[in-house]
């Protein structure tokens, strides 16, 4: 008896499979004399025994991670490969150059369930059953000879099948978890494919339910929920760039059913992705894992979007310009211009990108490429930036998007309608215009929590009336400016100016610009509302109005002002602190995915969940302890509900609570 299918294995498909390294030690030991004594039994199970004792064995039809040695290695070892190199040695030469290969073209689509749930197992077939129920597409590749490679391009990865007749040698571009799963797609994708023609079977076939643009708006945001889990249990750190496609995919689907605020999380969690492939700066592993949670969190209440059209072309419209921020990475920088509209009484954002030259990017001697002072020269809509963001514009050819994005064209008539803002910002409607940080506190509690709130751009932009400026200074350690601002009324609001990097001079234009408020009386501040805490609203400015006009921070030159003084140190909150801490460590899990985790990993969320009891949060320790327990149990598909259920508890808890944390804001959402 000869196993066909291990003499068609090459040192490459071995390599593939498991790796190279492991691969060579094996032919090492193999070349030394210290190589396996085979047996192949009658029902095709191969066996070796190794000079050592040890002995391992491959059954008939499985692969090498259905394998089984006695050596201590977890997973694939030395020894399987070396199994294989043994049997491939022990064939006589006349015997392995005549290989048992079918004589026609074979098709991975002519294999049985049996034969596929006894090369990947029955886990795997099982997940694959649930992926088939929910219905995908393939692109198939079909041999044309006994000796070609058939191949399956599926939504998330490629499958090659490299050894005709042998779905245990199969190879993809996904990781080992998912390796069998994806096996098993291709087998059907292929199936479906000879159902349709068996003489000329299509390379393009839909297997499982209708194609996604026939999907109902109710079968397409709960595919997005889906895909959410599907990333909390494979990380972050493990997503393909065939996750990214197909979440823009579905972004746009759910797009063209007006449900705008899932689509547009998806379309920020594809960027989320992106940037943590490219290791660029606006990556952060809180912001990810509460746009997973967010996209669970609107599943569960319908809050998608309203319906309406995508884009809207406005009459003629006066806004007036609020600030800018500016963000980049290597290669590119971006400014957000935002605009009050009187009319509406929307905030609205205008998004420009420009992308580096050589001279500008990253290891030219200019690390950081142009900053914002910079940038305030450069063209947008016809005018500079920097004018634009000092301006009324006055235009006829103005277009919001159902995201509250603003296109201006004709941008010889936008640059025509711009006038200094003077003091324009005084007469904006009470909905831009806060007079009253209290009442706006007490507004901002009574909203549904952020995460099923509507998701618009500029939403959390407003205008503050500033009366009075005190306990101005600088926090070295976290590198912000802070100042306690006042209404007319006396009520508090707290100013936090991280330092951007992209507008260095902001910290000490802000200081400056503040001073004279302090010393000149009221005066106005544009900014985000990132929260609330103990009653008082916290805001990140964007641009201050005083006498001498408006200042936008990220356009501020470095000026070398002399600072503020040192900050007062905040005293921690312990319910704060509990709750920061237990929500980074569900972020983490999320970002390494909960098939990842190790040991440390789960001490770390049974820590947490024990600090989150002795602090009084009861209920935030049991879900936090929920996770921890079923990912003990080995049960990380079962884990998925218990992190999205306590991670959407806590960072509710943590809004309610007051306490901001990084990942559940971000600049105009």
């Amino acid at each position: 008896m000869i196993r066909a299918d291990l003499m068609a294995l090459t040192p490459e498909t071995l390599a593939a499979l498991t790796n190279r390294g492991l691969v060579k030690r094996a032919a090492k030991e193999h070349a030394a004399g210290d190589g396996a004594t085979v047996v192949l039994a009658p029902d095709g199970t191969l066996t070796g025994r190794y000079p050592d004792g040890t002995e391992a064995s491959l059954p008939p039809g499985a692969g090498l991670d259905l394998g089984s040695c006695a050596c201590a290695a977890t997973g694939v070892c030395r020894h399987l490969i070396g199994l294989v190199l043994a049997c491939q040695e022990s064939v006589a030469p006349p015997e392995r150059d005549r290989p048992d290969t079918p004589a026609a073209p074979w098709s991975p689509g002519s294999v049985t369930d049996e034969e596929l749930t006894t090369a990947v197992g029955a886990r795997a077939v099982a997940a694959a059953r649930r992926t088939r129920a929910r219905g995908y597409s393939a692109r198939l590749v079909h041999p044309t000879g006994a000796d070609d490679e058939a191949r399956a391009e599926l939504p998330t990865t490629t499958v090659r099948f490299t050894v005709p007749g042998a779905l245990a040698w199969a190879l993809t571009d996904s990781r080992d978890e998912q390796r069998g799963e994806a096996v098993s797609l291709a087998v059907w994708a292929f199936r479906e494919a000879l159902a349709v023609d068996p003489e000329d079977p299509p390379a393009e076939v839909r297997v499982g339910t209708a194609a996604p643009s026939r999907r109902d708006a109710g079968d397409a945001a709960a595919a997005a929920a889906e895909l959410a889990g599907r990333l909390v249990l494979d990380g972050a750190a493990h997503a393909g760039p065939a996750l990214g496609t197909a979440l823009r995919s579905l972004r746009d689907e759910l797009a063209e059913h007006g449900l705008h605020w899932t689509a547009d999380a998806l379309g920020e969690l594809s960027g989320q992705l992106d940037a943590y492939a490219s290791r660029a700066a606006h990556h952060h592993r809180g912001r990810l894992a509460a746009l997973l949670t967010e996209l669970h969190a609107r599943h569960r209440t319908g809050r998608h979007g309203d319906g309406g059209p995508g884009r809207t072309p406005m009459r003629q419209a006066r806004f007036s310009s609020l600030g800018c921020r500016i963000s980049g990475d290597r290669t590119s920088r971006t400014a957000d211009v935002y605009f009050g509209h009187g009319d509406t009484g929307l905030a609205l954002v205008l998004r420009h990108r420009w992308e580096l030259s050589e001279s500008s990017a990253p290891g030219t001697g200019r690390t950081l490429g142009p900053a914002g002072a910079v940038l305030a020269s450069r063209r947008v809509a016809g005018t500079t930036l920097g004018r634009l963001c000092l301006s009324q514009v006055v235009t006829e050819n103005a277009v919001r998007t159902a995201g509250h994005t603003l296109v201006l064209g004709a941008s010889r008539q936008v640059a025509a309608g711009c006038s200094p803002l003077g003091t324009s910002w005084t007469k904006l409607p009470e909905s831009l215009l806060v007079r009253d940080f209290a009442a706006y506190a007490r507004r901002l509690r009574d909203l549904p929590p952020r995460l099923v709130r509507r998701r618009v751009a500029a939403d959390d932009v407003r205008v503050f009336a500033v009366h009075a400026v005190e306990d101005l200074g600088y926090d070295p350690a976290e590198q912000s400016l802070t100042a306690v601002v006042r209404d007319a009324y006396d009520h508090r609001a707290v100013l936090a100016a991280p330092y951007n990097p992209y507008g260095p001079g902001g910290l000490d234009a802000l200081a400056a610009a503040l001073g004279d408020a302090a010393e000149d009386g009221p005066r106005h501040v544009s900014a985000f509302v990132t929260g609330t805490a103990s009653g008082d609203l916290l805001l990140d400015p964007i641009a201050v109005l005083t006498l001498t006009g408006v200042t936008v921070l990220d356009l501020a030159p470095v000026n070398g002002h002399a600072g503020p003084p040192p900050a007062v140190p905040a005293v921690a909150d312990p319910v704060t602190a509990a709750l920061d801490d237990a929500v980074d460590a569900l972020d983490e899990t999320a970002h390494r995915g909960l098939r990842h985790l190790d040991r440390p990993d789960l001490h770390r969320l049974e820590d947490v969940a024990s600090a989150l009891a002795r602090t009084g949060l009861g209920e935030a320790a049991a879900r936090v302890g929920a996770v921890a327990e079923a990912l003990t149990r080995g049960e990380p598909e079962a884990a998925v509900a218990y992190w999205t259920d306590a991670h959407l508890f806590l960072l509710t808890a943590a809004s309610l609570h007051g306490a901001a944390s990084a990942g559940t804001t971000a600049p105009g959402l």
